[in-house]
Formats: structure tokens, sequence, C-alpha cells
């Protein structure tokens, strides 16, 4: 079928502008790279024709120790999203989706149990001034035990954002008081066998669609 090219920048302009609380601002250092989409597809996954380098990411876990996102995800199918725990939607329905994915693995026997376990969910704040480890723990908790919680200074977040194409602003109060954390809503997943960011998926992205998507992601195919 023939195909279209877009750029990733352009995605996450368009994206912003149906989020909220969750959202994304104009930045003009972000990162594009070429994707590729069926023509009349209307699948969730958008495969990278140029994979995002991971981003050199050394933050503090759930546990308050020191996690080098490169060294620790190294080899392994690893999906990343950006976004904060205070979030009134998209964040826990997205972290939510996910999850109740990762439980149906259980149930796929075309999988090893090592396969399986070697996939990591990294979830990395936006606001980290309220998101410590104990508050990422605690949340994280109710949606997936096992998913990765990283905080640390907003300017390294937000440079390793950057570097996926997701641009996110600091933590601001509205005229109602309520603190709200504006960033791109992407998820991106890393391929096992080159480690590179090759595939995107978008806030709309439906819990059959990472059920569907996730064995091929654990074995590095393309969805």
């Amino acid at each position: 079928m023939r195909k279209k090219t877009y750029a990733v920048a352009a995605l996450l302009t368009a994206a912003a502008l149906t989020l909220s609380a969750c959202g994304s601002g104009d930045d003009s250092g972000n990162a594009v790279a070429e994707v590729s989409a069926e023509t009349g597809s209307d699948r969730a996954a958008t495969v990278l024709d140029k994979p995002f380098e991971k981003p050199d990411l050394v933050l503090t876990d759930t546990h308050g120790k020191e996690y080098d996102l490169r060294e620790q995800t190294a080899g392994r199918p690893t999906l990343i999203y950006f976004g904060y725990t205070n979030c009134p939607d998209v964040c826990p329905l997205t972290m939510n989706n996910i999850a109740v994915a990762k439980k149906q693995l259980d149930r796929d026997k075309r999988l090893s149990q090592a396969e399986k376990d070697s996939l990591r969910i990294v979830f990395v704040t936006t606001d980290p001034e309220r998101d410590t480890p104990s508050a990422l723990g605690k949340w994280l908790k109710g949606i997936d035990p096992d998913a990765v919680g990283l905080t640390g200074s907003f300017a390294t977040i937000q440079a390793g954002a950057r570097t996926l194409g997701i641009s996110i602003e600091a933590p601001k109060k509205e005229k109602d008081g309520k603190v709200v954390s504006m960033h791109g809503t992407q998820v991106i997943a890393f391929n096992p066998k080159t480690d590179g960011g090759y595939v995107l998926y978008g806030e709309d992205a439906t819990v059959d669609d990472y059920t569907e998507d996730l064995p091929k992601l654990i074995r590095g195919e393309k969805p």
C-alpha cells in the first residue's frame, strides 16, 4: 500500500489541540522524525522510519534509588510515557490501558515467561515537585506495581522528553487554583533488538490496541 510521511512534531501539535490538563506547548526545539502510516489505516501504532534514540536520562525511581534509563532498559522491550499523577484524565487512562493489556500477556502462549518478564513500562513524571518517589510509588501501585516510576529535576526531564519530540511545560497554577502540567501524551515503544524508539502511540490508543501489539513489541517486530 502507498505510505504517507509525516513529521512527529506535527503529530504532537495536532494532538495538543484536544488536551486540557494534559497537553503540549509549541516547542520549536522538538526533534523531528519521519514516520510511515499506510493510507487509510486506522491502526493506533505509528511506525517511525527513523527511530528515536533512547533518552540519556538518569533519574530517581520510586525506591529513591538512581535509575539510569539506558542502562536499566538495555535490550528490553520498553514503553515510555511522560505524565503526572495528579492528571485528571489522560495519564491514568493511558497507564491503565497499558497495564490491562500487559496482564493479558499471561494468557498469550506465543511468548515465553522470560519474554513476558522482559517488558518494561516506564512512567516519567512531568511534575517532579509533587511527584516524589513515594507519591509515584503509591500511584503506580494501584495501576501496575511493576511499572517503573521516575522523577528528578524538571530541566533534566524536559530535555529527555524533547529528544523524543515530546514537549512539556513546567507545572503552573491556574485561576481556579489547580496546578496542571502541560505535556505531550505520546507513548514511545523501544525495540529490544536495537534500543531504538520505533513505534509511537497517541492518546487514542485503546486497551485492545496495546493487547494486540505488545507481543510484537516484545519481540521487536513491527505492529
